[in-house]
């Protein structure tokens, strides 16, 4: 897959903003501090496309990035450890509930995980409300040049044994991860 242009097309905060045509759309989502603006920026090749905060937990938005015109990337905010208060974290939970109720062809959700930590309870819930609704899922492992090669390894099959899930690792310092993450991309918008 070839990334000809890119734009963001628009950032959600509430219902009546969020994107529903019958456009493909690939979901990002993960753990706040898990590198999803670094992945999009990098597998996108731009590089201040999303923005990356000092401060995990800032995006309380959705954001869709439209891609050659002919489908979006869906940047959703990162759960976990975000310093909002409980009325903002209530309205961010709804929106992204609002958002799976609402929005059409949804080809792929990649889920992030930090490779250093594995599968957090966060992640596991997460991961359930997904696999509920019967979404097609793409575990992406970030960080990866942070950690041995055998203990990437072992955390690969963990997660293809334990969960049936596709893994790919990825780290914003090779092209390998983003090469592997764009082809699985490009397969599931043909599908």
């Amino acid at each position: 897959m070839k990334i000809k242009n890119v734009e963001l097309a628009k950032t959600s905060f509430f219902k009546k903003e969020v994107i529903n045509d019958k456009l493909p759309k690939i979901v990002f989502i993960g753990r706040s501090n898990v590198g999803k603006s670094s992945l999009i920026n990098k597998i996108l090749s731009r590089k201040k496309l999303a923005r990356i905060s000092s401060k995990p937990g800032k995006t309380v938005s959705i954001n869709y990035y439209f891609i050659n015109e002919e489908f979006y990337f869906v940047d959703f905010p990162g759960y976990g450890f975000a310093k909002i208060s409980k009325k903002e974290s209530d309205r961010v939970k709804l929106l992204i509930t609002d958002f799976f109720e609402k929005t059409e062809n949804i080809k792929l959700i990649v889920i992030l995980i930090d490779s250093r930590r594995g599968f957090m309870n966060s992640d596991l819930d997460t991961l359930l409300k997904i696999t509920e609704k019967n979404f097609k899922i793409l575990t992406t492992l970030t960080k990866c040049d942070k950690v041995k090669n055998s203990f990437l390894k072992n955390q690969i099959s963990s997660f293809q044994e334990r969960f049936g899930l596709s893994v790919i690792p990825f780290t914003i310092k090779s092209d390998e991860g983003k090469n592997k993450l764009l082809k699985y991309i490009d397969k599931a918008l043909k599908e």
